[in-house]
Parts: structure tokens; C-alpha cells; sequence
């Protein structure tokens, strides 16, 4: 009798601003024998950086994270690594929230509550081409999911663009111009663009006041 091959684990990435958070998901993990995390990043920005060169299979990501929100990170690893799953493991349960996830190109949405079995369950659905939500959360429909970040996005950010929040959290963690443009790896004059285009869609004419909206709409923490 010929023995069954073994089944190879799925390697995941798990992104998450607190360390005890973040610890105690890759604890759960590790209970699952066909699960194994090959790495952890503790901001967006890191997560990209880091699934580049692990190029996982799974990527579990936060919403709120520094210097990178989950959405804007979750869109940068799709576009640059198509065969990555991406699943937000967030406390936000906001339709406006899941829509705007699936976007960003999210496969799999499920709240921080959730126990291990049902993280599990996530991986190994979104592993194989399947999409999973959290029971909580009415799964949305199939139109919503309007491609990686070149549509405008509805609810908690309006009618923003992914590189809009993007470039609104940057301001909003207090990086200049020049800072914003070194970190996204365009021009200044391309932010200046994005800055005015920000403060007239949201009728702000100060940076005081994108900060405020950015911690009213929490993408980013006070």
C-alpha cells in the first residue's frame, strides 16, 4: 500500500501593533499542526516588507496598525503577491468596514472574539480560494468587491481612495511632505496633490483638522 503524501502546512504572517495580541494569535496557531507562522510584523509597513521575502501563503492583519493601516498593507500584498490570502482579524464590526477590506482585496474578515477553531477555519478556507466572515458579520455580496483600491470607498473614510488613507494616516502620525513621499516612493508634488485633494473632498483646510477626522474615523489612535 502506498502511504499518503503528508500534508504540507500553510505558512502564515500574522500583523498586529500589539505584541501581546499578536502573541497570543501565534499562540493559538500553534495548535493547529498543519498551521505555522514564518513571520510577524508589528505595523503595516513591516508586513509588507516582510511577506515580500517569506512570500506566505496566509496573511492575518489588523485594521488600525502605524505607519501602514491593515487595508492599505492588505492591498500592497495582493497586488504584489496574488497567491497570498489576506484575512483582517479586527474588533471593528462595521459593514463599512468589511466592504472596504474587501477592496482592498480581503478574503477573509473575522473579529478578534473569535476563538482559535475559528481562526483556523479562516486560514485554511481563504488557503484554498474560499472566502470566510465571521458569523457576526452578514456576508457581503459579491458586487462589493470593486478591486484593489482604485475605487472610492464608502462608510467610516467616505468617499476616499485607499491611497487617500493611506496618505491621511501618514499626515495624521505627523510625517512631513517629504516624509509621505520618501515612504510611498513618489514625488512631493504627487502628495501636495493627494493633501489638496483630501482637504477638498472632506471640506478641511488644515492639517489639525485631517488629524482630527483621521482619529474620529479611527485610522489612526489618539
Amino acid at each position: 500500500m502506498i502511504a499518503a503524501e503528508p500534508t504540507r502546512a500553510i505558512t502564515i504572517l500574522v500583523a498586529d501593533d500589539h505584541a501581546v495580541v499578536r502573541e497570543g494569535i501565534v499562540s493559538l496557531l500553534r495548535g493547529e499542526p498543519d498551521l505555522v507562522v514564518v513571520g510577524e510584523a508589528a505595523d503595516g509597513k513591516e508586513a509588507v516588507e516582510l511577506a515580500q521575502r517569506v512570500q506566505p501563503q496566509v496573511a492575518i492583519l489588523d485594521v488600525s496598525m502605524p505607519r501602514l493601516n491593515g487595508l492599505t498593507a492588505a492591498s500592497q500584498i495582493r497586488r504584489s503577491l496574488p497567491e497570498t490570502g489576506v484575512i483582517m482579524l479586527t474588533v471593528h464590526n462595521d459593514r463599512a468596514y468589511v466592504t472596504q477590506a474587501l477592496a482592498a482585496g480581503v478574503r477573509g474578515y473575522v473579529l478578534k472574539q473569535a476563538v482559535a477553531a475559528e481562526l483556523a477555519q479562516a486560514i485554511r478556507k481563504v488557503r484554498r480560494g474560499e472566502m470566510y466572515f465571521s458569523p457576526e458579520i452578514a456576508e457581503p455580496a459579491p458586487q462589493r468587491t470593486i478591486g484593489f483600491g482604485a475605487q472610492p470607498l464608502d462608510g467610516p473614510v467616505d468617499d476616499l481612495t485607499l491611497r487617500e488613507v493611506e496618505v491621511l494616516q501618514l499626515i495624521a502620525e505627523g510625517l512631513s511632505n517629504k516624509e509621505i513621499a520618501l515612504q510611498l516612493s513618489v514625488s512631493v508634488k504627487t502628495i501636495e496633490t493627494h493633501r489638496a485633494r483630501l482637504m477638498g473632498k472632506l471640506g478641511i483646510h488644515e492639517t489639525a483638522g485631517l488629524v482630527r477626522y483621521a482619529i474620529r474615523k479611527k485610522i489612526v489612535q489618539p
